[in-house]
């Protein structure tokens, strides 16, 4: 079992950035790939991007390429999303999941349904 918590969000204007953390219960939390999804106000969930178990793999959503970073520190048991260049549209609740997984990244890292684990989430605010 692996329990999630979302910290980093709040408010920023346009232009701005934020760094996201997600911080993991547990003494495995290097055999997980994690990933950061998100959910604006009327819409469905959707994959922001992922990350492997050793850190070494990453996939991004097109939205956000260039402007999103993932990356993990395995002996702090957290992933971070650093967010830069933020926009309007980037607003959201955004989610860290996790899956214990040594594959590498591959298609299956861009759904919902492939993560066992899910945090609370943590809202972004990006004003014009």
């Amino acid at each position: 079992q692996v329990q999630l918590v979302e910290s980093g969000g709040g408010l920023v204007q346009a232009g701005g950035s934020l760094r996201l953390s997600c911080a993991a219960s547990g003494r495995t939390f290097s055999m997980y790939a994690m990933g950061w999804f998100r959910q604006a106000p009327g819409k469905e969930r959707e994959f922001v991007a992922a990350i492997n178990w050793s850190g070494i793999n990453t996939v991004y959503a097109d939205s956000v390429k260039g402007r999103f970073t993932i990356s993990r520190d395995n002996a702090k048991n957290t992933v971070y999303l650093q967010m830069d260049s933020l926009k309007p549209e980037d607003t959201a609740v955004y989610y860290c999941a996790a899956k214990r997984s040594f594959d590498y990244i591959s298609s299956d890292h861009y759904t919902e349904s492939f993560y066992d684990y899910w945090g609370q989430g943590t809202q972004v605010t990006v004003s014009s």
